[in-house]
């Protein structure tokens, strides 16, 4: 362990390494001290770019490195199950990109690994632990909005290029892996399992295209005990979308963007009776801080962990096991 805290490796080069995880985890007071990819020389220029020391060749040289002591995974999500059960093994906590794997059954082998070795293991659902949820976590439970019985959430953005990774059917890509992912997570947070599942789809690309096979908009439900629900909408084709409600027998909770909060996103409670109220983050940072400060005092032995793909990652993939095979 450094004695500025946890030494973090960064296995890949992907944009969400730049533009997420590495702003948050120098707001979380945590330090890259390395990256890995294939190629060399891309590989030190990311890292140039970046302010990592070192840019190492070959994702398994990082694993193994003795001056790294925690690895966060940002690969495609085709390779996260055969890296991270790699860094498993070697004893390295790891911070997985979600989905923590593109299949259930790689899942349930990953998870086995983690539970076999006892390496901590989280998957990047970061807005668990932000204060936003933090405060509809706490509106529903004081019986603001009465009983929860439903949570309508989409997750859309506009994909650009047809060579994103995202389109790729090889690297198990497509819009419910990529951002359905958030609305099933975010129903978890209240719900628990599914019982349920249903969805259709649109599949995009161009015949003898990696796109070929990808799902470029996926829309369904999921139902839970009590005849409870969750209502879904994803996608990769249409205008950035990122809103969330949450309704009960006495009202409910609209959240602009619970998953990765900006300036200006918000929670807002509206009673079947009484004023509506507005509630703004008292202060904005990058999305992954929260989750990167409770891992980094994990690591040096200040807090228990919480929220271990072990307790939780399970029951998603389950959920979009069954939602891609409605």
């Amino acid at each position: 362990m450094g004695l500025s805290g946890p030494r973090w490796g960064v296995v890949g080069t992907a944009n969400i390494a730049r533009g997420q995880f590495l702003p948050a985890l120098r707001a979380a007071g945590g330090t890259a001290t390395a990256v890995a990819g294939r190629d060399q020389a891309r590989t030190q220029q990311w890292a140039a770019e970046h302010g990592i020391d070192r840019a190492i060749t070959g994702y398994q040289a990082l694993i193994e490195d003795s001056a790294v002591d925690a690895l966060y995974v940002a690969l495609p999500n085709s390779l996260h199950a055969q890296w991270t059960i790699e860094a498993l093994r070697a004893g390295k906590p790891v911070l997985c990109e979600k989905p923590l794997c593109g299949s259930l059954a790689a899942t349930e082998r990953v998870l086995a690994v983690a539970r076999e070795t006892g390496t901590l293991l989280w998957e990047a659902f970061v807005f668990p632990f932000n204060e936003q949820m933090d405060r509809i976590r706490s509106l529903v439970a004081d019986g603001a909005i009465g009983e929860l019985r439903e949570v309508q959430s989409d997750f859309h953005f506009a994909i650009g290029r047809p060579d994103n990774i995202r389109m790729s059917a090889d690297l198990e890509g497509g819009a419910l892996r990529d951002v359905g992912c958030y609305p099933v997570r975010l129903a978890q947070e209240f719900f628990g399992a599914h019982e349920t599942a249903w969805a259709a789809r649109v599949i995009g690309g161009q015949p003898g295209q990696h796109a070929e096979g990808v799902d470029v908009e996926t829309w369904g439900s999921l139902g839970y005990s009590g005849q409870r629900r969750l209502l879904l909408s994803c996608g990769m084709r249409r205008s950035r979308d990122t809103f969330s409600r949450l309704l009960g027998t006495g009202g409910q909770i609209r959240a602009g963007n619970v998953f990765h909060p900006e300036a200006g996103d918000y929670v807002e409670l509206v009673p079947a009776s009484g004023e509506q109220v507005i509630f703004r983050a008292a202060s904005v940072e990058p999305p992954f801080t929260a989750a990167l400060r409770h891992i980094n005092a994990v690591l040096s032995g200040e807090e228990e962990p919480r929220l271990l793909a072990l307790e939780t990652s399970l029951i998603t993939a389950r959920a979009l096991h069954d939602l891609a095979a409605a």
